[in-house]
């Protein structure tokens, strides 16, 4: 059965292949989806929908302009990734008691802190993913990812690449409340414990988690996202629609001339496309990941999950070829141990 837990019977690169993949084609298939949020909370597509948000760019600047910014969202994938693989293992030991054991406040805590510090590592590339999408396509400011790096750290300096990250710093805190409010109160929505929810209330579970989460944490995303974009080399200032000096006079003059609610412009869009990313994602690792089993020996199809008959399922691949290279053989390669 289909499962979001690690499964042993990959290999590490394997993983990071089927996690990669996934995460490219869910990227691509949603990117309209984070146009139209972008644009709406930096100011250029407010007061309009995600659809006419979209059909504008369209119209004026091309179809392939409704995927500005992506090919750095991709890029930006793997060493996310990895970094927040390797922070989250440092926090989980951080957090363990003496006998090796973690509560869910603080595994949930440790994925947070985890993913806080990739955003921080990867920050510039975020940056230059809203930089690339508030600009015209036709009149660009930029001509592609090197040059809009060369570029903002030419005019602006290295550290207008960091403008906006004390807001991903504060937005991981709403992120946990809201993660954890999902999980003390999932026994009481599907009315069950955890372990014996199915495959589809664990999506459901994730992309509940997901909405909840975004939205609390969304006005924080907003603000970092006018900040990013604001820039006196760029025409109209980015597109930004309020003047503001910091972050906290950017929460001023947004609740000022917009309401309290203009901090969640571009929330609809952000909504609409959780289903999407994470269906597309989920479904392209889980094909990945049957044929890296079906490579491996561990399944008979890559189109299904039948087990081959005779095979250990709880030996490792390195294990499983070994066998199978001692059976035909008759010679097993043993490794000396080390001292």
């Amino acid at each position: 059965m289909a499962t979001w837990r690690r499964d042993g019977r990959l290999t590490g690169s394997q993983r990071l292949l089927c996690a990669g993949l996934a995460g490219t084609l869910s990227l691509s298939l949603t990117a309209p989806l984070e146009l139209a949020t972008v644009l709406a909370q930096v100011g250029a597509g407010r007061g309009r929908g995600p659809r006419a948000a979209g059909l504008g760019v369209w119209r004026t600047e091309g179809a392939r302009a409704l995927w500005k910014g992506n090919a750095v969202a991709c890029l930006r994938l793997f060493p996310s990734s990895t970094v927040q693989l390797a922070a989250y293992r440092k926090f989980v030991i951080f957090f363990m008691d003496d006998l090796g054991r973690i509560s869910q406040w603080s595994a949930i805590m440790a994925g947070s802190l985890a993913g806080m510090v990739s955003s921080i590592v990867t920050y510039p590339t975020d940056l230059i993913k809203t930089r690339l999408i508030v600009q015209n396509r036709l009149q660009p400011s930029y001509k592609g990812i090197l040059h809009a790096f060369s570029t903002v750290y030419q005019q602006e300096g290295f550290l207008a690449l960091y403008r906006g990250v004390s807001l991903t710093v504060l937005g991981a805190f709403p992120f946990s409340a809201g993660s954890l409010l999902v999980y003390m109160n999932l026994e009481k929505i599907w009315n069950g414990p955890r372990d014996r929810f199915s495959l589809l209330q664990n999506f459901a579970n994730i992309c509940l988690a997901a909405a909840v989460t975004q939205t609390l944490s969304f006005p924080f995303d907003t603000v970092k996202r006018k900040m990013q974009a604001q820039s006196p080399f760029l025409p109209h200032c980015g597109g930004v629609d309020v003047h503001f000096f910091g972050a906290t006079d950017c929460f001023r003059q947004i609740v000022k001339t917009q309401g309290v609610l203009g901090l969640w412009n571009g929330l609809a869009a952000n909504l609409l496309k959780i289903v999407p990313y994470f269906g597309v994602m989920f479904g392209t690792f889980e094909f990945c990941k049957r044929i890296c089993l079906y490579q491996n020996g561990y399944i008979v199809s890559p189109l299904s999950y039948k087990l081959t008959p005779g095979v250990d399922q709880s030996l490792k691949p390195q294990e499983l070829r070994e066998l199978k290279k001692f059976f035909k053989t008759g010679k097993l390669n043993s490794r000396k141990p080390a001292l």
